[in-house]
């Protein structure tokens, strides 16, 4: 009693001393394989459970891997209230993970430690690799992935170049779905929540012939109606009516003068439609066949569907700038605040009217994707000492969203109907062995094909001088070819020795089409891009140094050396044949110490992190390139430029620190929390630096990256007898400053922020029900998931996070 005693006490300091820090800095801000893993859920047992994870490709207790790792499992991610892999992220130290905005259609703005990529463009690369069921998902689009029916979610910190490979520079995330057991088990739950939310999930788990042959299938439907207005412009400001504002410059003006704006339609309220709506709907079907103790072959297929209004966007600043001015109606308009609409509203028409020479230009405003994948994993036993495993994985997407960055009816910039259509053949061998009692190593290779045909029509209106629209049609084929080695050594008892190595090919072409809507060729520069071929190759060598002490049962010890990349490309959005350049990959070198322990008769987790990471190459846009001019322009002329360049250096630093505590019976705290300096340490004088006041700057830092977050959790089971049990958890997570775009502006800022969610679970006393109300966001923080700015530059736009929600959710276990 008296050890419980001292560690409940010993927890409360513990909460306090990771939020304390975290909260002066939020106070001065606001001024300014496959194996099963059961992180804490219930704390039916007194100590903190074992968690097996597969990162070094065997399985491992996660105490005795020397990485830094957070890994959760589907039941603390159902407790926690999350059902989106973005969610994941709160709770992980130095790990961003936000669903994009409308602009860049359905997909995922990801980064660890500072690296990172939210641009969705196929001709750039993710800086986080992630997996499903050890199948890589190469593209940013089709990432945000629901979190059905989950084993466990891994998430490693830092370069993974020799353990997961390409585009792994600042992490992976792998997801592991429950494997079929043939028993007969399954689930079926039902949510209802605010704003018409109705979710449907389950699972059934049958045997096909005992012991040989199991099938496991679950499926989802997730709907809710969006939480951002469309409003129609000219119905609630009629033209002609006397609503004023007060100009930038301090002038009161008309908003909607006589022969301004009309209205689009009759709609009740002038509400057109509702931005961030979910509709969501998935299936994955996994048959697991055992022929012989020594042989198992696991085929799974899964299936995605999305159709549903873009992601909620508001305005937040519009800033005139006077190019590509849109006057299509009989007054001239400033794009300027009288647009900006509120919290949670805008006045996005998706229409550009016809202007001068150009066409009138509509969307609908729709995200529209389709995504099927079927992949197979064989494992064999060749002998006690060697086992092969092979994984095979086909995948295909067609993913169709609209965009409409100014969120006015003004529209200086419509982009859609964008399209990828997208597929990927990949192929993994490993062969994992083991020599005596102290050397254990995996050879492998990796394969990768991928074909992308991005079609897009881009209304450019607000290019200075050439105001153009025109439709894209371009296909972007790569390949990836890797080799791997990696091996650890027990030196003694207690210290172990792991290297790694990889090497990796790869390449990519981008061919450019540009034409008009008729399907003819444009006029200048756009028409020398049409049928232009960039081309990319580049290879890699990455290493992994690392020495691991076991200091006691119970505390762990380790160095790291370890390195990754990120993949080059070409330039994919050149406004003259001439910017059709390559770029060449980004690289990243950690040095890594860690400590991993077990205290109080394993109540107590409590793992630390620290690490220093040179960041090279990196890759950053040029503002201005006039190397690249096109003739007859001299270099010494004004030209646009929008080229990706290695052009910068960077010194990464930070602590990170993970804890579970099981004070006493019944109850469970898990917290964490992380800091990180980035520091500039060259820019190229074309992307940024005291010559190009308009690009990044020394001080500045990469997108989403936090410089601090902590998260704190808590539950407690409360046993009621023959009623079963009640468990109440709260959880809260804090995020510090961040910038949408990699020149940090006021406009692009992302002011600090708290989150809480709270839950209250019932439970039968057989455990095979179960009720829940859940509360997310539960003080109705108002605050920005993601920041961009407009196309010009004229303003900036931002996309709110949810407001609180509810709901109630009933589950029945078979």
């Amino acid at each position: 009693m008296n050890k419980q005693r001292h560690l409940l006490a010993a927890a409360s300091v513990l909460a306090v001393t990771i939020a304390a820090p975290v909260a002066a800095q939020q106070a001065g801000s606001q001024t300014g394989g496959n194996a099963p893993a059961s992180p804490e859920v219930e704390a039916s047992t007194d100590e903190v459970e074992t968690i097996v994870v597969t990162a070094q490709f065997r399985e491992q207790n996660l105490q005795y891997t020397p990485i830094a790792i957070t890994a959760v499992s589907g039941e603390m991610m159902e407790a926690r209230s999350q059902v989106t892999i973005a969610e994941v992220a709160a709770q992980a130290p130095s790990v961003t993970l936000k669903p994009n905005s409308s602009f860049f259609g359905p997909s995922l703005a990801a980064n660890i430690r500072g690296v990172g990529q939210f641009d969705f463009h196929p001709a750039l690369e993710p800086g986080v690799g992630l997996y499903v069921d050890d199948v890589y998902y190469s593209t940013l689009t089709g990432s945000i992935l629901d979190l059905l029916d989950l084993d466990r979610v891994e998430i490693s910190r830092g370069p993974q170049g020799t353990l997961s490979g390409k585009n792994s520079i600042g992490g992976s995330i792998k997801l592991y779905s429950r494997r079929p057991e043939g028993d007969g088990s399954g689930f079926l739950s039902a949510t209802y929540g605010s704003r018409n939310r109705i979710d449907m999930r389950g699972a059934v788990d049958v045997g096909l012939i005992e012991d040989t042959l199991a099938l496991r299938v679950a499926a989802v439907s997730r709907q809710q109606d969006g939480y951002v207005d469309r409003l129609d412009f000219g119905c609630v400001f009629p033209a002609g009516g006397p609503a004023t504002y007060v100009t930038s410059a301090g002038v009161t003006a008309q908003v909607n003068p006589a022969g301004g704006i009309p209205a689009l339609r009759d709609a009740p309220n002038c509400l057109l439609s509702r931005q961030g709506e979910v509709g969501f709907r998935a299936a994955r079907a996994q048959l697991r066949y055992e022929p012989t103790p020594d042989l198992e072959v696991n085929v799974i297929a899964d299936f995605t569907r999305q159709k549903h209004e873009m992601a909620g966007g508001v305005l937040v600043d519009a800033n005139y700038a006077g190019n590509g001015d849109i006057n299509p109606f009989s007054i001239p308009f400033r794009f300027d605040n009288r647009f900006i609409c509120g919290r949670f509203c805008n006045f996005a028409a998706y229409e550009s009217p016809a202007d001068g020479a150009l066409q009138r230009s509509a969307i609908d405003g729709q995200v529209n994707f389709k995504g099927w994948g079927i992949s197979g994993q064989v494992e064999w036993q060749l002998a006690d000492s060697l086992e092969l495993v092979g994984i095979t994985a086909y995948r295909w997407y067609d993913s169709i969203f609209t965009a409409e960055d100014d969120l006015s009816p003004l529209s200086h910039g419509l982009g859609g109907p964008n399209r990828l259509q997208f597929n990927s053949w990949s192929n993994e061998l490993r062969l994992n062995g083991e020599v005596g009692d102290r050397l254990n190593y995996t050879l492998g290779g990796f394969i990768m094909n991928q074909d992308i045909f991005y079609t897009a029509r881009q209304d450019l209106r607000y290019t200075p001088g050439t105001p153009l629209v025109f439709v894209s049609g371009d296909p972007v084929p790569s390949f990836t070819r890797a080799g791997f080695v990696h091996a650890s050594y027990d030196l003694t008892d207690e210290l172990t020795a792991t290297a790694g190595v990889r090497y990796t090919e790869e390449g990519k072409d981008y061919s450019y089409r540009r034409r008009d809507r008729a399907g003819n060729l444009l006029t200048g520069q756009n028409a020398l891009l049409d049928g232009k071929t960039g081309t990319y190759r580049g290879n890699r060598w990455d290493y992994r140094l690392n020495l691991a002490y076991q200091v006691t049962d119970e505390v762990n010890v380790y160095g790291q050396y370890s390195t990754g990349f990120k993949g080059g490309g070409v330039n994919p959005r050149p406004f003259a044949y001439t910017q059709v350049q390559p770029f060449g990959p980004e690289t990243l070198e950690t040095w890594e110490l860690g400590f991993k322990s077990e205290l109080f008769d394993r109540l107590m987790r409590f793992n630390v992190a620290a690490f220093s990471s040179n960041y090279q190459d990196i890759q950053l846009i040029l503002n201005s390139c006039p190397q690249f001019n096109p003739p007859p322009l001299p270099a010494t002329a004004a030209f646009p430029c929008g080229l990706p360049a290695n052009v910068g250096t960077a010194r990464i630093r930070g602590l990170e620190a993970e804890t579970s505590i099981r004070p006493t019976d019944g109850l469970v705290i898990d917290a964490s929390a992380s800091y990180l300096d980035f520091e500039y340490k060259t820019i190229a004088p074309a992307a940024g630096g005291p010559t190009s006041p308009n690009g990044v700057q020394f001080g500045m830092s990469p997108p989403y990256t936090p410089e601090w977050k902590w998260s704190v959790g808590v539950q407690y089971r409360i046993e009621a007898g023959a009623m079963g049990s009640f468990t109440p958890r709260f959880d809260a997570s804090y995020q510090s400053e961040v910038f949408g775009t990699a020149v940090n502006q006021n406009r692009t800022r992302i002011a600090p922020y708290t989150l809480a969610n709270a839950r209250l679970t019932w439970r039968n006393v057989d455990e095979d029900l179960e009720a829940s109300l859940e509360v997310t966001n539960l003080f109705n923080e108002y605050y920005y998931l993601t920041t961009a700015e407009i196309s010009g530059p004229a303003g900036a736009n931002a996309q709110p996070g949810r407001p609180r929600e509810w709901a109630i959710s009933l589950k029945k276990r078979f």
